[in-house]
């Protein structure tokens, strides 16, 4: 006996050449935490499944991936508006970082979860502090996630040979939902020997490394100006590219980084809406995949989006990056899909597990409801997906086989103590010392 049977949807379907389609009235068949079989609609014996969901004609697709995220940041939102990078990082985040405490994280990263999960998203490669509580967070939502304890240089050996423990103790665990990797902050507040050490503890660990690099133009003129480097070739010299790495923002890559980023299979954690708000310039995520560089898409942390909503990711990358181009005939509904799906999966390192409604692939699946005013008449389902869907549509939630979500309840989180635990220490968190921050921003 099968264990979930999801009757009646239409899938989407994304191929490896990136290309789009509908497979109408089929039925996805789940055994333990792996896709069995999709097939058309009447094949399978109900009473042969432990549980059905009726699609009644909503739109299956692969749960979607955040590939760069700072979670439990959500307990600051709101409260760095209307600033630049400068002042974001200086006079407010970091700052308000300097009241975090464990159990902060466990909550903010509940938060968080739970409305990801409402947005349909099952995967998140998430970069923080306190992570131990984090992953206690993600082990209790039921979703999947790449977690790193971001460190900096200024907290020397101390801070690595924590984030070694975080790494044994987490890989793997949560049935394999769970994946561990070094999180170095950047190169501008890591430096070379730091950055080496990580290097040398993420193979000896078997895992990778999650980076900031080149955030905003700037950042890297200056490392030009200072070192005859950009960002991307130092992280080559200290051997960075040399195990699975992720790169959030990447805004600044300069032609000369391309050949480097491509060489190694570097994946880029693309967040255009919090580009937009901190006028940090567009990211040439034309130039990245031009070049075979995997662009995944991110939401980065609430303080700079406000929200985690990976669908709203999806509709700015794709007119951002039209405007940038000066043309509305590039980055196509189908190559913003494949971005989507497929190729957030290869960022986030598992493409061949992830990303599509495949047999044998582990069973992260949403479904979408496209009946509502804001989709009709229903011409395109692939373009009311990139241009109409919003959060509120993704009725199921699915991750390794679990439902989290069906019918918009949440079915491991609750919701109303996340939200009274978070507002209880709301006055603590939003204070703001002056000259008491984590770290100073001058790159």
């Amino acid at each position: 006996m099968s264990d979930l049977l999801i009757r009646n949807c239409n899938v989407l379907n994304i191929t490896i050449d990136q290309r789009a389609f509908i497979l109408r009235d089929h039925d996805i068949l789940i055994h333990g935490n792996r896709i069995e079989s999709v097939q058309p609609t009447g094949q399978a014996d109900s009473s042969h499944f432990k549980h059905v969901i009726e699609a009644n004609g909503q739109l299956a697709m692969p749960g979607l991936i955040n590939t760069h995220a700072h979670v439990p940041m959500v307990i600051f939102r709101g409260l760095a508006e209307d600033v630049t990078i400068e002042k974001w990082f200086n006079d407010y985040m970091w700052p308000l970082e300097s009241n975090l405490q464990p159990e902060d994280v466990y909550w903010g990263m509940q938060l968080g979860l739970a409305e990801m999960i409402r947005a349909g998203v099952t995967a998140v490669a998430d970069h923080y502090f306190f992570m131990d509580e984090a992953a206690k967070a993600v082990e209790k939502a039921g979703t999947r996630a790449l977690l790193g304890w971001a460190i900096f240089g200024s907290g020397g050996q101390e801070m690595i040979d924590r984030t070694v423990r975080f790494v044994k103790d987490w890989q793997g665990t949560a049935g394999g939902r769970i994946r561990t990797l070094m999180a170095p902050h950047s190169p501008y507040l890591c430096d070379d020997d730091f950055l080496r050490t990580c290097v040398k503890e993420a193979k000896a660990l078997g895992v990778g490394i999650h980076t900031h690099v080149s955030e905003v133009m700037a950042q890297t003129e200056s490392s030009l100006q200072k070192r005859g480097q950009t960002p991307i070739q130092v992280l080559e010299q200290t051997g960075v590219f040399e195990v699975p790495t992720i790169l959030a923002h990447v805004i600044g890559a300069l032609p000369m980084d391309m050949p480097i980023m491509a060489k190694y299979k570097a994946g880029v954690g693309h967040a255009p809406k919090t580009y937009l708000k901190l006028a940090m310039g567009t990211s040439p995520v034309r130039m990245f995949r031009g070049h075979g560089i995997a662009v995944g898409l991110a939401t980065d942390g609430a303080v700079s989006n406000n929200t985690l909503d990976i669908l709203e990711s999806l509709r700015l990358m794709a007119m951002t990056q039209k405007q940038e181009a000066g043309s509305p005939e590039v980055l196509t509904i189908p190559e913003a899909l494949y971005i989507a799906t497929r190729e957030s999966a290869q960022v986030y390192g598992q493409p061949d597990e992830l990303g599509a409604l495949d047999p044998g692939n582990l069973a992260d699946l949403i479904l979408v409801d496209m009946s509502g005013v804001h989709h009709q008449p229903l011409h395109s389902m692939t373009a009311s997906l990139v241009y109409n869907t919003t959060a509120a549509d993704v009725r199921t939630t699915i991750c390794d086989g679990q439902v989290l979500m069906h019918e918009r309840k949440l079915l491991t989180l609750d919701e109303g103590e996340i939200i009274a635990r978070v507002g209880a220490n709301m006055e603590r968190l939003a204070q703001r010392v002056p000259n008491k921050r984590i770290q100073v921003y001058n790159p």
